[in-house]
Formats: C-alpha cells, sequence, structure tokens
C-alpha cells in the first residue's frame, strides 16, 4: 500500500543527501521515479553539500504535481516514487496534490524539507505535510550551534546580522556573511531567541531615526506651530461689528 512519507530536519542536516540515496537505491533496482525540487542550490538539480547530484522535476507555484504524475504514468505506464526535495517551499495545495498521489494513483511519496523557517515557525508547506502524512520521520543528524548545543533553529543573517523579517522564500548560502548577501546558519533556541529579540529591536529602533522617515513626510512629533491667520474662519462664526 502506498504511503506519504515527510521527513524533515535542520539545514546540514543531511535532508538532500537522503533524497539522493533514496532515488539512487530504486534507481537501481529498476524501479520508475520523478524526482522533484523547488529552489535548490543548483538549478535543476537536486544537490548534496557532499557533492552528489541528480536531475529533477523544477516545482513553481503553478506545477500540479499530481497531474505531472498522472500524464508520468499515461506515458510510462507505471511510476513507483515520487521523491521531493525542499518540500517546505511548495504550496500547501501542492502537499495535499501529493497526498492524492498516494490515495488515487497508488504511488509512494517521499517528501523531505525543512520544519521551521528563519522566523521561527512552521512553513505552511510544512504545517499541511505533518497534518497529511502517513509517516513523520525527524532526521537524527544533529546538527550544533556555534556554541556546542544542539541546533533546532534555522536563522537567517544580512550582512551579518540576524533578521526575523523578509520574504519567506529567499536562496542564501551558509559559507559565511558577505556584504549585502543573505546567508544562513543553524542556532540552538537559547541563542536564536536572543538573535531575533535583538533584531526585532533593531527594527523599532528604525521607527525613531529621522533616516528612516520616508520622503515628503515631515516630522510632525513635537508641537505644530500654526499662524492665526492661517485659521479659516467657521462659517457660522459672527465677528465682532459685522452687519446682521
Amino acid at each position: 500500500m502506498a504511503e506519504l512519507r515527510f521527513t524533515f530536519g535542520t539545514m546540514g542536516s543531511g535532508k538532500s543527501t537522503q533524497v539522493l540515496q533514496i532515488h539512487y537505491n530504486l534507481r537501481a533496482r529498476g524501479l520508475s521515479t520523478i524526482l522533484t525540487t523547488q529552489l535548490d542550490r543548483s538549478a535543476g538539480q537536486v544537490s548534496s553539500r557532499l557533492g552528489v547530484s541528480a536531475d529533477a522535476e523544477i516545482v513553481d507555484s503553478s506545477t500540479d504535481l499530481f497531474d505531472l504524475v498522472r500524464q508520468r504514468v499515461a506515458a510510462d505506464g507505471h511510476v513507483d516514487a515520487v521523491i521531493c526535495d525542499e518540500a517546505q517551499f511548495y504550496d500547501p495545495v501542492q502537499c495535499e496534490q501529493l497526498a492524492r498521489v498516494v490515495d488515487d494513483l497508488g504511488v509512494d511519496v517521499y517528501a523531505f524539507g525543512l520544519l521551521t523557517s528563519f522566523q521561527g515557525q512552521l512553513f505552511p508547506a510544512t504545517a499541511r505535510l505533518l497534518e497529511l502524512a502517513d509517516i513523520r520521520t525527524e532526521i537524527q543528524v544533529e546538527a550544533r550551534c556555534w556554541c556546542g548545543e544542539r541546533a533546532t533553529h534555522n536563522a537567517r543573517f544580512v550582512d551579518g546580522h540576524q533578521v526575523v523579517s523578509g520574504q519567506l522564500k529567499v536562496v542564501g548560502d551558509t559559507t559565511g556573511p558577505a556584504a549585502g548577501e543573505v546567508t544562513y546558519d543553524l542556532l540552538c533556541r537559547r541563542h536564536w531567541m536572543e538573535g531575533a529579540k535583538a533584531a526585532t529591536g533593531d527594527q523599532l529602533e528604525l521607527l525613531d531615526d529621522e533616516a528612516a522617515r520616508q520622503p515628503g513626510h515631515p516630522d510632525r512629533s513635537g508641537p505644530v506651530e500654526v499662524h492665526p491667520q492661517s485659521v479659516p474662519t467657521p462659517l457660522h462664526a459672527t465677528r465682532s461689528g459685522a452687519t446682521q
């Protein structure tokens, strides 16, 4: 009986390596597979930091995964498994399409992705996969925070400073900060929360910064001087000495 399996872990836990291993093992047994990804480091491929890669179908928001598999089944006669890397970036409706692939087409689905975003919250697709999956597995490879504790959170840095706001889908690297570039790192919960608190404080301070004020919007935070002659007289007011 076909199953939807969702495997999750932090960055650097070996998700893409497992994707490629499953893909290789099934192909080595003569089974037919479809390998998909979105926003991988290498366009058109699933790639591992260990240096291995394989060609893959690129998924975007317009991709109907059920229709993709159905057409491949019609063309080839059968598909044994669909293996999805970077599944956290898929749309929730695409996760439901993967469930249909299992239920209506009888094809196994292996989905791999991150659990939480740089904001410390579940990705929408991850939340849907946790709700739909027959089997949920956390990768047990333990990445470490810079302090040596177990890393549980993915953090985004811009110019070396942790941020907690911005677009959800931004591809970066983990080779170290560079001016103007987005990088990612793994932190334990304590240090992620410390960085998130500092990032939130920095954003609040910007609201008081003169440089952050939009052009054409003067500072109206203090007293405003008004010339008496510039104040219009109400229509119903009667001026002294005026004729009735």
